[in-house]
């Protein structure tokens, strides 16, 4: 399973986007089901704006089963806030720490993300020991 972060899912969805070419690559080169969150999603609507067409294609992709969507539980906005707190220095949007909550409770640490920076800085939290995302290549 791949988390799925929003740069990527711009610059799928946005030939003029700079890594459209590089996404595409490493996403055709990987098959396990992806999962995103509901902020995720709001962030990268909000960047390709709603009347694109790759704002049109995005909706297809989800709706036609191309990544799972997890919407947040009151638990896991609790989680994400207290995340958002401990990551302020960087600082942590909700998208990014929605993806860390969906991280601690599925079976993966895989994520598809530009935002190589943060992303090796935050840590997912299974049972009493912390590990770190593996990036998707």
């Amino acid at each position: 399973m791949i988390l799925l972060d929003t740069g990527p899912i711009v610059a799928l969805f946005d030939p003029r986007d700079g890594d459209h070419a590089v996404c595409r690559t490493t996403l055709a080169s990987h098959r396990q089901p992806m999962v995103t969150t509901a902020p995720v999603l709001t962030e990268a609507f909000h960047i390709l704006s709603p009347e694109s067409v790759g704002s049109l294609r995005l909706r297809q992709f989800i709706l036609a089963g191309g990544a799972a969507v997890r919407p947040l539980e009151e638990a896991d906005l609790r989680r994400a806030f207290e995340l958002m707190e401990v990551h302020s220095n960087l600082p942590m949007d909700l998208a990014d720490a929605s993806l860390v909550v969906a991280a601690e409770q599925l079976p993966t640490r895989r994520i598809f993300s530009l935002n190589r920076r943060d992303f090796s800085t935050y840590r997912i939290r299974h049972g009493h020991r912390q590990v770190a995302f593996e990036f998707l290549e």
